[in-house]
C-alpha cells in the first residue's frame, strides 16, 4: 500500500499534538491518518531529544530528497549504466527486472529511479514499458476520492450533544461567511445559539487560512466557558476546521449540505445584517469601525424570544432565562 506523507499543515498540528505528551493513535485520530503514518513520521523526524519539530522535519526531508535526487543523477549523465538500463528497456525488460540483474552485479538502483528517468527524461521508450501509460496512476485515488475523505473528516449536526439543541447554555455557536457582491469579500459571522449574540469580522479574501487565523483570534479573546461548540455550513473556507478546533480545544460540527435551516439562528441574523449591508455590497470599502458600530447595535436590539432582553444582557449573564428552542 503506497504511504502519502503528511502536509506542512498536519506537520504543525503534530508537533503541538505531540508536545502535549499525547499517544500515536489518538493523533492519528485527530489527523484521521493511520497510525502507521504517524510512527514512521515521528520515527524518521525526530530530533535527538526526542522532540518533534516542523523546522527539523523539514530539514530532513530535504535531505532525504536531495539524497533521491543523487540517484536519479546516475541515468543523467552520459554512463555506461544509463546505457545499459536503455539498451534493457528496448529488450522489453522492466526497470524491476533491470535493478534485479545490476543488484546481481553490486550495482544499486531503485527501480522506482528508472521508471522517473523514463517519464520525465525518456518519454520515447514509454512504448518499452508493459504498463504503456503516459502518467502514473494516481496513488492516493481520485479528485472524488480525496474529497470524500475530506467529508468523512467531519463532525455532522446530529451528533452534537443534545444540550446544544436546548439552547440552555452559552457557549454553542453558528457560524457562516456572508460574501460580498465582489464574490471575494465576506463578513465572518458567529452566534451564540442561546444569546444570539453576535460575533462578526470582515474578510478581504474569504479564504481558510484567513478564516482560521480570524476565528482562533476572536475566540481567544473570551472566557473559555463561552466556547463550548460551533457549527458551520459546508464552504471551503471551514476547511482548516481541524486545526482550528484543536487550538481552541472545542468541537466543530457540520450542518448537512443544503440544510440551512439547521443553522436558522446564525442564518436568522446574517439577514439582520443584510438590513445594514445589503447583497451586492462590497467589503472592502467598508471599514471595520463600520462593522462593529452595526454588531453592537443587534447586540443591544431587544428581541422576543430573549423576553425583550437584548443579546448582550443574556450573553454577559446581567439577566437570566429560560431554554427555549
Amino acid at each position: 500500500m503506497s504511504h502519502k506523507q503528511l502536509s506542512s499543515k498536519e506537520r504543525i498540528v503534530l508537533e503541538k499534538l505531540f508536545s502535549s505528551k499525547l499517544r500515536q493513535k489518538e493523533i492519528a485520530e485527530i489527523l484521521n491518518r493511520p497510525e502507521s503514518t504517524i510512527s514512521k513520521e515521528l520515527a524518521r523526524n525526530k530530533g535527538k531529544n526526542g522532540k518533534y519539530s516542523v523546522k527539523i522535519a523539514k530539514k530532513k526531508l530535504k535531505k532525504r530528497r536531495t539524497k533521491a535526487n543523487q540517484k536519479f543523477k546516475k541515468l543523467c549523465s552520459k554512463s555506461s549504466l544509463k546505457q545499459y538500463v536503455i539498451r534493457k528497456l528496448k529488450k522489453y525488460w522492466s526497470p524491476q527486472q533491470i535493478a534485479a540483474k545490476l543488484s546481481q552485479k553490486g550495482l544499486k538502483l531503485c527501480h522506482e529511479t528508472i521508471y522517473q528517468f523514463v517519464y520525465n527524461e525518456r518519454s520515447d521508450l514509454k512504448k518499452y514499458l508493459r504498463g504503456k501509460k503516459g502518467k502514473y496512476r494516481r496513488r492516493h485515488g481520485t479528485v472524488d476520492r480525496e474529497k470524500y475523505r475530506e467529508e468523512a473528516k467531519k463532525r455532522r449536526i446530529d451528533t452534537r450533544p443534545k444540550i446544544v439543541e436546548k439552547r440552555a447554555r452559552i457557549g454553542d455557536w453558528e457560524g457562516d461567511t456572508v460574501r460580498g457582491g465582489d464574490k471575494k469579500s465576506a463578513l465572518l459571522t458567529h452566534v451564540d445559539r442561546k444569546s444570539g449574540y453576535l460575533l462578526a469580522n470582515r474578510l478581504e479574501r474569504a479564504l481558510a487560512e484567513k478564516v482560521r487565523t480570524t476565528t482562533i483570534a476572536e475566540f481567544s479573546k473570551l472566557s473559555k466557558k463561552k466556547l463550548c461548540t460551533i457549527t458551520y455550513d459546508n464552504g471551503s473556507e471551514f476547511s482548516e476546521h481541524e486545526t482550528t478546533g484543536i487550538w481552541l480545544k472545542t468541537a466543530i460540527y457540520f450542518a448537512y449540505p443544503y440544510h440551512s435551516w439547521e443553522r436558522g439562528t446564525n442564518e436568522n441574523t446574517n439577514g439582520l445584517l443584510r438590513q445594514f449591508f445589503p447583497k451586492g455590497t462590497d467589503f472592502t470599502k467598508i471599514t471595520d469601525f463600520d462593522l462593529q458600530k452595526v454588531v453592537k447595535l443587534i447586540n443591544n436590539r431587544p428581541r422576543k424570544r430573549l423576553n425583550y432582553h437584548t443579546p448582550q444582557e443574556v450573553f454577559s449573564g446581567k439577566v437570566a432565562i429560560r431554554s427555549r428552542i
